[in-house]
């Protein structure tokens, strides 16, 4: 390949793979620290989101060959056989002591999907030890669940080979003859990819693939992965924050994206936004996110907007607490939307930048009180109208005292 960036390459072969003609052989440029951002950010990120059982198989193929080539003591064919083999949905059978369940790493997802298998876990086995692996800031949303046990385990971001600095702790961690290691389609694996543990023990839920072309939300795809696989129905997300907090009058904001900023909508409406919803006479509570140009983003947005506003810039779980409290959550979306809808707060998602209808219809927020605004070209005073009409909705919904005008 041409002597060109890392996002070139990455992107040149994410549009091969999406018309049908990937590559035979992962270039090896990707495979460097230099080009982590765009392996991961372009082109691994590329071939989920589209949610089509299709870019798995050309993902496992073409990531099989960047692990090897890292150094890992493996080659390409066999971790792509073994892959085949992990992902077909089959039983859990026997009485494991320990049943671990992986971080999907991303606080949404974890939410979404990992608090399923859980809660699943929790269910099928409740005498085994049910352990959630991952990082300290995930386990935090589910730390007040007595039947919930953790083992931090970091993941680095970056270059390939620091984010396989993981799998030998993995191996060790879960190599327990008595233990069932259940896989959300972990970034802690590679989705997957890596192996772990024996493969009897070990059950992946492909949530790239699961479900085919269905318009399946992942909370119900992976409900159903559970009654396949562990013979539990019924189970829904959740999170554990500590003692049940008594609903508060303010709404929770949050208009964070993680980065990607095609889930925004253009200036000002972010200020609109938050002018719109003090209109409604209920206090805000903001969240600042990671800090950085998020941070200064949010302060940009309440400053021009006028609005006064209580400004949250503790840990995620904290703020968590604050949307299980409030009586509406409004935001991109993002990791709060699922934190509402597992906690039963009416919610309003506003929801751009999908690279594929799928990604919506995968990641959207499930529950009876989520209003989710789907939006398909970023026309800032439509979607203000629509909020405007989902506020209405919602004061009418709960009652003349509650009501909430827009």
């Amino acid at each position: 390949m041409r002597s060109i960036s890392c996002k070139q390459i990455a992107q040149e072969v994410l549009e091969r793979c999406l018309a049908g003609k990937p590559p035979k052989e992962m270039p090896r440029a990707l495979v460097e620290d230099a080009c982590g951002h765009a392996l991961f950010g372009l082109l691994v990120e590329g071939l989920a989101d589209r949610f089509e059982p299709s870019l798995c198989d050309i993902y496992a193929r073409l990531f099989a060959q960047a692990v090897a080539c890292a150094g890992a003591d493996t080659d390409a064919a066999t971790l792509v056989a073994r892959y085949e083999r992990v992902r077909r949905t089959r039983p859990v059978t026997g009485k494991p002591h320990r049943v671990f369940v992986l971080s999907r790493v991303t606080l949404g997802a974890d939410v979404a999907v990992s608090s399923v298998l859980l809660a699943a876990a929790k269910r099928r086995f409740p005498h085994a030890e049910v352990v959630f692996v991952g990082p300290r800031k995930n386990y935090e949303l589910f730390a007040a669940d007595p039947h919930i046990h953790h083992v931090p385990v970091a993941y680095q971001r970056g270059g390939l080979r620091a984010r396989l600095a993981v799998w030998d702790e993995l191996k060790t961690l879960l190599a327990a003859p008595d233990a069932v290691v259940l896989d959300p389609d972990s970034r802690l694996t590679q989705l997957g990819l890596l192996p772990v543990c024996a493969e009897e023990r070990y059950h992946l839920f492909e949530s790239r693939g699961y479900g085919g072309a269905n318009g399946g939300a992942l909370p119900d795809l992976t409900a159903a992965w559970a009654a396949e696989t562990l013979g539990v129905s019924g189970v829904r997300p959740y999170v554990a924050l500590g003692r049940a907090p008594q609903r508060g009058a303010h709404i929770a904001v949050s208009l964070g994206v993680g980065e990607n900023h095609a889930k925004r909508l253009p200036d000002p409406f972010e200020e609109q936004l938050l002018a719109l919803l003090a209109e409604t006479g209920a206090p805000l509570c903001v969240d600042k996110g990671a800090g950085g140009e998020e941070g200064e983003r949010m302060e940009r947005a309440l400053e021009r907007s006028g609005v006064k506003a209580t400004v949250w810039e503790g840990s995620f779980a904290g703020f968590a607490a604050i949307i299980a409290a409030s009586r509406l959550y409004v935001g991109y979306d993002s990791a709060g939307q699922h934190v509402a809808a597992a906690a039963g707060v009416p919610l309003i998602s506003i929801f751009a930048g999908f690279p594929a209808p799928r990604m919506f219809d995968r990641w959207r927020p499930v529950s009876p009180g989520a209003t989710v605004i789907r939006v398909d070209r970023p026309n800032a005073e439509e979607v203000l109208d629509r909020v405007k009409g989902a506020l209405q909705a919602i004061g009418e919904a709960a009652g003349p005292q509650a009501a909430m005008p827009a």
